[in-house]
């Protein structure tokens, strides 16, 4: 094995892209992963003989993997069957009231006006405007960009701009912000759920999450057999230009030599040598010691208090009664403030959650006959290390969980389940508690306190949801991106390796594949 190969430990979503990127850059890659397929929480589980998929279910921010496979000179639609979804989400709640959100900005306005009244209407434009205002401010800046401070992202503003990067917002909460827009609990309550996708409350996270919002806006995609494929084709896509891929191997220690990263120990003892070693794994892994006392000095962990949330999810394939499901739909608690009080305060299951159903197998006009395949995501605390929930409280939870999809006309008549905890997220993700989202987006710091691609041990290298830019597959494929720039960049300074490709700064011009909404 050459020695100025790079390793990369995990195949999640920020370790492929950045193994594409570096194998297509001419680097010699070997991707270590200890499940036994790429993709990381981009997974399926067997649901008695049928593959359901695990993991995360929207496809957003398309331009960002077509960016990725055009730099390699090829195009993500050969290797992912994307089908454009125009509607983003039925909702529903007790009372029997209903609501879908579509892509279309004026359609959903007008099913806002038709819903809660042509006051919450002209609040949507308000709401989104400052969503759009959010986004477009950051998106170069940070998200694209390589981790900042607080000061160091005032300078990307200038002194010009330091209105503009006070308008993002970051002091407020999102519940609170939501106020200036709208009146309607129940549209407070939709738009507060934006914070959820980043695993965090809508009262303690920064109303900065607004931009999420503009991002679904942008368009949301369905993928022809499931989000795992796009895993697989960024696999592919790795594997083309000469990455090795090396799966069912369990590293057990980053190696040190030279005062730098210098390869990984495998569980069986084997030695893979390596000029740099890029961590697709939670921080907090690294912290705790997993992989060796000097990776653990190199980056600081996550403490159990600051965790995102976890869940209760459960895949099964079920008969559908009821309630005209798309493919996706949210049932909403009659308590929003409980519920995230229970998780966050409380540690505790919710006893009355709202709940997520991904229908598989419907969207687009499509529905299958017979039993359909389902993912169910109610929210829970990341104590999977410690006192994660009973099987008697996953019961009561299971429980409330089919009577609040029933309130609002649902039933789903199991065939085959398969439910996964926080405990089993641990297990599947260590030192986490099954958080699935790294730090909790609780307040203005906290996106400033994600490590960025470089840790403190030279040579070893971050990616993934619990570095920056963020959670969720498209920052975490961004993550990739920029740790791949820097490799690249730094083996360029020190004259050990002459890059084929530009590192560095943003990653990609403004894109023009898809409209702003």
């Amino acid at each position: 094995m050459p020695r100025d190969n790079v390793i990369i430990i995990g195949a999640g979503i920020g370790g492929l892209c950045a193994a594409a990127q570096l194998a297509g850059a001419g680097v010699a890659v070997t991707v270590v992963e200890r499940m036994a397929s790429a993709g990381g929480k981009l997974r399926t589980v067997n649901c008695a003989g049928v593959a359901v998929d695990a993991g995360p279910t929207v496809f957003t921010a398309r331009w960002i993997f077509e960016a990725l496979f055009e730099s390699l000179g090829e195009r993500l639609e050969d290797h992912v069957g994307l089908i454009a979804s125009d509607r983003l989400a039925r909702h529903a709640w007790g009372d029997g009231s209903r609501l879908d959100l579509w892509v279309d900005p004026a359609r959903s306005r007008d099913a806002i006006g038709t819903f809660a009244g042509a006051g919450e209407a002209r609040g949507f434009d308000g709401f989104r405007a400052e969503a759009a205002r959010i986004w477009n401010a950051l998106e170069h800046r940070y998200m694209e960009a390589p981790v900042t401070s607080p000061a160091g992202l005032a300078l990307r503003f200038g002194m010009g701009g330091i209105g503009e990067m006070f308008s993002i917002n970051p002091f407020q909460t999102l519940a609170k912000a939501l106020e200036k827009h709208f009146r309607d609990p129940r549209l407070l309550q939709l738009y507060g759920r934006y914070a959820t996708y980043c695993g965090a409350s809508p009262y303690q996270a920064t109303a900065t999450l607004m931009l999420i919002a503009h991002l679904e806006a942008r368009g949301v995609w369905l993928i022809d057999g499931g989000m795992h494929k796009v895993a697989q084709a960024i696999a592919g896509l790795a594997a083309r230009r000469g990455a090795t891929f090396r799966y069912g191997a369990d590293v057990t220690e980053i190696r040190v030599a030279g005062g730098r990263a210098a390869g990984v120990v495998l569980a069986g003892g084997e030695v893979l040598p390596a000029g740099d070693v890029l961590a697709n794994c939670d921080a907090s892994a690294l912290a705790d010691g997993r992989f060796g006392a000097a990776a653990a000095r190199a980056v600081s962990g996550v403490k159990p208090a600051d965790r995102s949330l976890s869940a209760l999810v459960t895949m099964m394939t079920a008969e559908a009664e009821g309630f005209d499901l798309d493919r996706h739909n949210v049932f909403f608690s009659n308590d929003y403030p409980l519920e995230f009080q229970q998780i966050f305060k409380q540690r505790r299951l919710p006893s009355a959650p709202s709940v997520y159903v991904c229908a598989q197998d419907r969207g687009a006009g499509t529905r299958a006959a017979g039993p359909e395949r389902f993912q169910l995501i109610v929210n829970a605390p990341p104590t999977g290390d410690g006192r994660a929930p009973t099987p008697g409280e996953i019961a009561a939870c299971q429980t409330a969980t089919f009577a609040a999809l029933d309130r609002c006309g649902l039933t789903l008549r199991p065939r085959a389940m398969v439910p996964v905890d926080p405990a089993m997220f641990e297990a599947l993700f260590p030192s986490t508690g099954g958080a699935l989202y790294g730090r909790a987006s609780h307040g203005w710091r906290a996106s400033f306190r994600r490590p960025g691609s470089r840790s403190g041990l030279p040579g070893l290298w971050l990616a993934g949801g619990s570095a920056h830019p963020g959670a969720g597959v498209p920052m975490a494929a961004l993550s990739g991106r920029l740790a791949s720039a820097a490799i690249l960049s730094a083996r360029a300074s020190t004259r050990t390796f002459h890059p084929m490709a530009t590192a560095g700064g943003t990653l990609m011009q403004k894109a023009t594949t898809a409209a702003s909404a």
